[in-house]
């Protein structure tokens, strides 16, 4: 039953897959008035031969039904103006492939008043479906295409090639069943008695249907290609109107005829399973029925696999026309991995604005919403290659779900709206990196690098690959010089070499860049210098590094405790928040910093000696002091929890205790944070 319910489902995404490409092209089939459950069974064409006259009256009744209903579809597409593939085809098929029963819907009489084996039914049932099959494909060849591409070189209706794009290889298809398959099947059941047995003769004949795939890939394309050109040729839509008033068409549309094709595999499928399910074991025909089942398995896996490649293909189709590009993303080699909303961190406000990502297996497309969507949906303002990439989660209090994508060309801080979220987008970029440096042959598991804290990148990777950019609010110092900024003489500027913040005196140097095509860029004097080879003359006295000169980034890496603290003035009520950090090689100094990304401490204060109380929350804030004498530093802590902490981490460095207490996370930095 498992095996049963597994075939269904794959016939179904079969259908599915139609159902949904045309749900997005025509919308407004949607609004139609659902089918009821009775209808499936009369919108295909009765696929057997009529049997018994017992059969006459339900026939006749099913037939009257079907007329009703079309001239029904006729109508309403009348109105529409349309002439695009029946959802009514689409669904009564979704229904027949659900149902057990399905095949004894469409000929109850194979199984009344019979005494053959199960097996010989079966066997009996694919031959006469094999006939009437073939006699639809004889009508799509030999009438359909033979009638339209004669006009067609008589140039009265379209291009040959026209013809030729919408019926694909159905000449090769109808002429493989009706002088192989069709005749192979009749002799084998003539001498049944002696032979009884179908499975060779499948086993011999189904690698062959394996062309079934190009069709199966063309039939999104050739309904579409009637469609548009029903509309744009007059003398097209007669035709096709003209043969399908015929007899042999049954009162149904071209696209009706030409939806069987996709629906024969399933179907060889469903009947070869239940075809050895019904097979006696001592049956010499159960080794070939089993390898002739595996090899239609195989063969309706392929039409998947060209279903899917054609799935993929129209993806990649739906984002050229969303980017209104004139480029190589519709590339038979790009996939679309993800796609999504996304905030992009400005490293200069402190800010976020929303942008958009298409991930492919191998670029990142970085886009931007346009305001008024004419012709294209999203500007794309970026492109990194996922080639060298590096992707890694980023621990940002102010901003958070955020993770940092790393390239070539440019490197981002990107913000998600949730935990899932951003997990999803770092495992679809991993997937494409891996993905990429297998092919490559150079596989490395992806560096998640660039250690916490300052974002300085290797020196091999220097001018190659774009840095992370310091923020500027993290920063109140040149990160080189270590003089302070100020608005008006010493402004804020950024290395596109190292991503460090630095004054204009520190990075009035120019230098090629590879990752931005070799082009000149601004780089701070020390990456001029790596870059280049050149040696710049040093205007200033050689300064010795000084006390409060430890970087506040290198520091907090490797802390007792490091978190933002506010210190209050002398009076109570006001006072500067800053960076505190207190190290783990410089255990009984607190450093003050103005901001985390800092390169010097503006001050410190050496904790042996004093005392630490805590005070009572006043206004909801969370106070304690240190106290020496006379010396009095009044903090507030932005949590209960962290002001414990940072009393017990002083008043173990104010008793000269250096090492870190028993059971506490080294790395409490981040915890702080």
């Amino acid at each position: 039953m498992e095996g049963e319910a597994d075939n269904q489902r794959s016939v179904l995404n079969l259908v599915a897959v139609f159902e949904e490409q045309w749900a997005s092209k025509f919308p407004w089939r949607d609004k139609q008035p659902p089918y009821s459950q009775t209808t499936p069974a009369t919108s295909q064409p009765q696929q057997l031969p009529a049997s018994p006259t017992s059969r006459g009256q339900s026939l006749s009744q099913m037939a009257a039904r079907h007329q009703a209903e079309e001239e029904d579809e006729e109508e309403e597409e009348q109105q529409q103006g349309r002439q695009g593939l029946s959802f009514k085809c689409l669904r009564s098929f979704r229904h027949k492939i659900s149902e057990d029963n399905w095949r004894r819907q469409q000929d109850p009489g194979l199984e009344l008043g019979s005494k053959e084996p199960e097996e010989k039914k079966i066997a009996l049932e694919l031959l006469e479906t094999e006939q009437a099959y073939v006699n639809r494909l004889h009508l799509l060849d030999q009438v359909f295409y033979t009638e339209l591409m004669k006009e067609a070189k008589n140039g009265k209706t379209v291009p040959e090639e026209v013809v030729k794009m919408i019926f694909s290889n159905i000449s090769s298809i109808y002429q493989f069943h009706a002088k192989f398959f069709l005749p192979e099947l009749q002799k084998r059941m003539e001498d049944w008695s002696c032979n009884p047995r179908i499975g060779d003769v499948i086993q011999k004949l189904a690698p062959f249907l394996k062309m079934y795939g190009e069709y199966v890939k063309n039939f999104d394309k050739a309904v579409e290609l009637i469609t548009v050109w029903s509309e744009k040729s007059p003398p097209f839509q007669d035709l096709i109107a003209d043969i399908q008033k015929r007899k042999v068409c049954a009162n149904l549309t071209l696209q009706h005829h030409m939806l069987e094709p996709v629906q024969r595999i399933p179907r060889y499928e469903l009947l070869l399973k239940d075809y050895v399910r019904k097979l006696p074991p001592e049956s010499p025909d159960q080794g070939d029925a089993e390898k002739a089942l595996e090899m239609i398995f195989m063969v309706a896996k392929h039409s998947n696999a060209a279903i899917a490649e054609m799935e993929r293909l129209q993806n990649l189709w739906v984002v050229y026309q969303r980017l209104g590009l004139e480029d190589d993303i519709v590339d038979p080699s790009n996939e679309l991995i993800k796609e999504g909303p996304i905030q992009k961190i400005s490293t200069r406000n402190n800010s976020t604005s929303e942008k958009y990502l298409f991930l492919f297996n191998n670029m990142l497309l970085y886009c931007v919403p346009k305001v008024i969507q004419v012709g294209a949906e999203f500007q794309v303002h970026l492109r990194i290659n996922v080639d060298s990439m590096k992707v890694r989660e980023l621990n940002d209090a102010q901003f958070p779900h955020t993770f940092l994508v790393s390239g070539k060309q440019r490197t981002l801080e990107l913000q998600a709206r949730s935990g899932e979220e951003m997990n999803a987008w770092i495992k679809a970029f991993q997937d494409a990196i891996d993905r990429k440096a297998k092919r490559s042959g150079t596989f490395k598991a992806a560096v998640h690098g660039l250690e916490t804290g300052t974002p300085a990148l290797k020196t091999e990777e220097l001018g190659r690959r774009a840095p992370q950019w310091v923020r500027d609010n993290l920063v109140t110092m040149c990160m080189r010089c270590k003089e302070p900024f100020n608005a008006i003489m010493r402004r804020r500027h950024h290395c596109r070499a190292c991503g460090y913040v630095v004054c204009a005196r520190c990075s009035d140097y120019k230098a090629e860049l590879q990752y931005d095509g070799n082009r000149l860029n601004r780089v701070c004097q020390e990456c001029y210098v790596f870059l280049t080879g050149h040696l710049v003359l040093e205007d200033r006295e050689e300064k010795h590094k000084g006390i409060l000169e430890k970087g506040a980034a290198e520091v907090s890496g490797k802390s007792l405790l490091c978190s933002s603290l506010q210190l209050l003035d002398k009076n109570g009520k006001g006072g500067t928040r800053g960076w505190f950090v207190i190290p783990q090689d410089d255990p009984l100094v607190l450093y003050i910093y103005a901001a985390p990304q800092d390169v010097r401490a503006h001050t410190s204060i050496p904790l042996l000696g004093y005392q630490v109380r805590d005070l009572p929350q006043g206004d909801s804030r969370h106070l304690f002091q240190l106290v020496q004498s006379r010396q009095v530093y009044t903090f507030v802590a932005d949590t209960e929890e962290l002001k414990r902490r940072w009393m017990r981490t002083m008043a173990r460095s104010a008793a000269g205790i250096t090492h870190p207490e028993e059971g506490e996370d080294v790395d409490s930095c981040d915890e702080a944070e």
